[in-house]
């Protein structure tokens, strides 16, 4: 696994007078959230160059051979162009064969879990060896600078994982479940064929709460996708424990997606899984960069552990869509497990 961030760094408290909040109330509610720094991308860098920037350093440094990929699938949600696919881009900057096959998948804060899915069954096909797994978003340029809500938890990056075929025996147990009826809870109204994006949709209006942003912008339901994370991602843990017949102890670690660190010590605590186990320390050092939280979480909470040891991880992403996975896995030892800078 390789993180790729953005070397621009934002931090809350620097920010805080964008919002319509005194400075007391805007300090209170970064300490609750846990908000505080923020790698965003700079204007004009998009997924292609921070996913292209990635393989190419893995390529420089023999971590990767190029023509052993069979398959290159990227999970965004702020692709370059409507069309051609972003993969394509990719594939041809880095003048991948013809025979590789490139594909996006539109997903987001369960985008980790999803892509793994499809790279499992590419796998299987039984004509492909290796999968390039790129998770990627600069969804900072769609979130509003006067939007307290989002602002402060947007963060942007890429993430490259390798998967394999390999001769180990362990099974890999995936949950994965979707909620389309509720899946404006989370959305940018505006910018896309059921709505062109116009001078009009880019105005700036207040809402009850005192946030500006326009239908451009990412628009959050709050209260809605916390009572979702809360009720919905338990429920699916529980199933897996009966299912599989383990309980919460079987795990070394809850690798989970990290929209805030309030969201993630409320989960611990209503599942009863130690924080240790269970690391919220990303969005508060990074941002949320939607389905890229789960490996960067890898990286930045195992790190070198990983090269030499293995464990028993559960992997789990929730949210846009309204979407919720979880994944029973066993990381064996990493040939990479890194954090560069873009």
């Amino acid at each position: 696994m390789l993180s790729v961030l953005p070397k621009h760094e934002v931090h809350y408290l620097d920010e805080i007078d964008n919002y319509n909040f005194t400075e007391k109330q805007s300090a209170k509610l970064g300490k609750i959230m846990g908000y505080g720094s923020q790698r965003i991308a700079e204007d004009g860098t998009t997924v292609s160059d921070l996913c292209v920037f990635g393989m190419n350093y893995l390529f420089k440094k023999d971590l990767l051979d190029k023509e052993s990929i069979g398959a290159v699938v990227l999970c965004t949600q702020s692709p370059d162009y409507f069309l051609p696919a972003t993969s394509n881009v990719i594939s041809g900057r880095l003048a991948l064969g013809q025979d590789v096959i490139s594909m996006d998948i539109n997903q987001g804060c369960a985008g980790f879990e999803v892509g793994l899915m499809q790279a499992f069954m590419l796998l299987n096909t039984g004509s492909i060896d290796k999968v390039v797994l790129l998770n990627a978003d600069v969804l900072s340029k769609k979130v509003s600078l006067k939007d307290r809500n989002s602002r402060p938890l947007v963060g942007d990056g890429a993430t490259i994982t390798i998967i394999e075929n390999s001769t180990d025996d362990e099974e890999i147990d995936m949950f994965i479940k979707m909620d389309g009826s509720s899946a404006l809870s989370l959305q940018i109204p505006a910018g896309g064929f059921k709505l062109p994006s116009t001078p009009q949709t880019g105005v700036l209006t207040e809402d009850e709460s005192g946030n500006f942003r326009s239908l451009d912008h990412l628009i959050m339901k709050g209260d809605e996708v916390f009572n979702f994370v809360q009720t919905k991602v338990p429920e699916m843990i529980q199933e897996m424990f009966d299912t599989l017949k383990i309980d919460k102890s079987y795990f070394d670690y809850y690798l989970f997606h990290q929209p805030n660190k309030f969201m993630l010590e409320k989960l611990a605590q209503k599942m009863k899984i130690p924080y240790e186990k269970m690391p919220n320390n990303i969005s508060q050092k990074y941002g949320n960069g939607s389905s890229i939280t789960v490996p960067l979480n890898v990286c930045e909470n195992i790190g070198e552990k990983a090269l030499n040891n293995s464990y028993k991880v559960c992997f789990g992403g929730f949210g846009v869509g309204l979407t919720w996975s979880i994944i029973k896995w066993k990381l064996e030892k990493l040939d990479f497990c890194e954090i560069i800078n873009y």
